[in-house]
């Protein structure tokens, strides 16, 4: 059985040489998007990315995020994958999982696209056996040919982005943490990404996904969370969330939200 627990998952990012102190502070209190700005120090800065974000996910959750640019959306579910570490907080992951965000950082340029097969593979836990079954349909899918012989630092980034795609896309997760707006290549490749995306989606017990689609989360999704400034300000029906979804409110109103959804579900087993 799939599940998934963040609690209590803060994360920021410290901002060197901005020159800007408190002026840039003083500034971002008008900002509509992206993390709280805060100065720590003289001429010393940080963005909160994430702030006491909680979320609970089980079998069978479809949970899409919606939210502005600069929402935190993409740093959610890279801390969910377990790509970026959190400040503070916990998180507890049972099952596979899976993260198609932006998979072409993964690649090691100097090694040939079988080799970046086999080493992606090896790192999701999988057998020699296995990672063999794997090869054949990376390669179909990607439509690399002879090109997978050849180092990735050899790569366009069109056919970076199908190697990548192609191997992040053909493991089957129990959890699978994806953002529908990453890049797939050129235009005729673009159907056939999302159609394996949609398998894909559809064979985990978990799905979180990103997307600024409204419809996209209407048609996939059973449940939604709402973020605004590095913080979830509701959790729950689609219907319901996809009505909220407006214009950013002012920083004192998103963490009295953000603070009201921090209840019993929200404890790591």
């Amino acid at each position: 059985m799939a599940e998934l627990f963040l609690k209590n998952i803060s994360l920021s990012y410290p901002v060197y040489g901005s020159g800007a102190g408190r002026s840039l502070v003083t500034a971002a209190k008008s900002i509509s998007t992206g993390g709280v700005i805060r100065r720590t120090g003289h001429r010393h800065v940080e963005v909160d990315a994430l702030a006491d974000v909680h979320l609970t996910a089980r079998d069978g959750d479809r949970i899409g995020i919606l939210g502005h640019n600069g929402a935190g959306k993409t740093t959610l579910l890279k801390v969910a994958a377990g790509i970026l570490k959190p400040d503070k907080g916990r998180i507890r992951r049972v099952g596979r999982t899976v993260a198609v965000i932006n998979p072409a950082v993964g690649l090691s340029p100097n090694l040939t696209g079988y080799e970046n097969i086999e080493q992606i593979a090896l790192l999701y836990g999988m057998s020699r056996g296995e990672i063999a079954e794997l090869r054949p349909d990376v390669q179909d899918f990607s439509e690399l040919g002879e090109f997978l012989d050849l180092p990735v630092s050899t790569y366009s980034p069109g056919m970076k982005t199908r190697l990548a795609f192609g191997v992040a896309t053909a493991f089957q997760p129990d959890i699978l943490v994806a953002d529908e707006n990453i890049g797939t290549g050129d235009a005729t490749f673009v159907k056939k990404a999302r159609d394996r995306m949609r398998v894909m989606m559809d064979r985990a017990s978990i799905l979180l996904l990103a997307t600024h689609s409204v419809k996209t989360i209407e048609t996939l999704c059973s449940r939604a969370i709402l973020m605004e400034h590095g913080r979830v300000i509701a959790d729950g029906d689609v219907t319901d969330i996809v009505s909220r979804n407006g214009p950013p409110r002012d920083r004192q109103t998103i963490v009295a939200l953000n603070r009201s959804l921090a209840g019993p579900d929200a404890a790591v087993p």
